[in-house]
């Protein structure tokens, strides 16, 4: 996967082995490299966790990009099993070892991460889904931008979304996230497998804390991340798409729609500058009447298109929630033509 110039996005079949960037030569692990600042530094460690479950082919994709990484720093990467049995066959030693491990904490998503943020030692820590497959010099890339900013925390990166065969680039037009941004909007582009932070920030005596395994079903757990992140510092925010996401029906999550209630009914509970920001609060009451419809509650599906007007009568969402209600539309058929442009509801 070579980045075109000035494309904004990849340039190769999903799961092809990545051919190295050429914007910095790797050097040895450990070695001091041209940083981000003056002078020259070693690179730091940075641990991977991939959470999975049942989908072996995906995850070995997902791994090859990894492990194919430009980054010049020791990498080592750590494989959760999620409510399936670990394959010890994908564990390796060498320069960028793979361990295998059980998901030890809460069933889904959250506690899987959390599981590999405690079991590595790495003074950086990244995500990566199962079903994703990163650019080889994501890494690299934010690192360099979280050293020329010291005090913060917390590192994303833009998207190329992957949905029936095409790809499109979802850059944020930003270099720092700030918690207005993210109340305002989810911003999907900041999607967990662009994820990278300082590892004890995550741990529970940390300054961001790890991430919440109360979130219903694992959902917005990472929306939920980034606002307590930016909470202590602006996010760094590399904005390329060096991180290739695939959408649909791979998803465990696609169509439960009382649990994407739920999360985002936690969401605005946990977070009141969401509730603060009338667009963000419109863009929430608008997902929230769409999902009712989907599920067939029509009378919270229109409590929530009036929450959703009453804030913000320009919300798109509340005229896709009222065009299923009278029967003119599907969710699902609006959402399968959006997920075709690179976005969702």
């Amino acid at each position: 996967m070579k980045l075109k110039a000035n494309s904004g996005r990849f340039d190769g079949g999903r799961g092809a082995r990545p051919a190295a960037a050429t914007a910095h030569p790797p050097a040895a692990p450990g070695t001091a490299v041209l940083g981000a600042t003056p002078g020259s530094r070693d690179w730091p460690a940075v641990g991977v966790v991939i959470p999975t479950r049942s989908r072996p082919e995906l995850l070995r994709k997902a791994l090859d990009a990894v492990r194919a990484q430009d980054y010049p720093g020791p990498l080592r990467v750590l494989v959760v099993f999620d409510q399936a049995e670990p394959d010890p066959s994908l564990a390796t030693d060498g320069g960028r070892p793979v361990l295998v491990v059980a998901n030890a904490r809460q069933a889904g998503l959250a506690g899987a991460r959390n599981t590999g943020i405690t079991a590595l030692d790495t003074e950086l820590v990244a995500f990566c889904d199962d079903d994703d497959v990163w650019h080889p010099a994501k890494l690299r890339r934010q690192v360099d931008a979280l050293a020329r900013t010291p005090t913060a925390q917390f590192a994303t990166c833009a998207i190329e979304v992957e949905f029936e065969g095409a790809a499109h680039p979802r850059l944020a037009g930003t270099d720092l996230v700030t918690v207005d941004d993210l109340a305002r909007s989810r911003m999907s582009m900041l999607h967990s497998s662009g994820f990278l932070a300082r590892r004890e920030a995550l741990l529970a005596d940390g300054a961001i804390g790890p991430v919440s395994e109360d979130a219903p079903g694992s959902q917005n757990e990472d929306w939920d991340l980034l606002l307590r992140a930016a909470r202590r510092h602006p996010i760094v925010h590399v904005d390329e798409p060096l991180v290739r996401v695939l959408w649909g029906r791979s998803s465990f999550y696609a169509y439960e729609y009382a649990t994407k209630i739920s999360s985002l009914r936690w969401m605005m509970a946990r977070h009141p500058e969401i509730s603060g920001c009338r667009p963000g609060a419109a863009r929430v009451y608008g997902q929230l009447a769409c999902w009712s419809a989907a599920a067939g509650d029509r009378r919270q599906a229109w409590r929530w298109a009036r929450e959703t007007v009453r804030n913000n009568w320009r919300e798109p969402r509340a005229a896709i929630a009222l065009a299923a209600l009278t029967g003119a539309v599907k969710v699902e058929t609006v959402l399968t033509a959006l997920h075709r442009r690179g976005h969702g509801i």
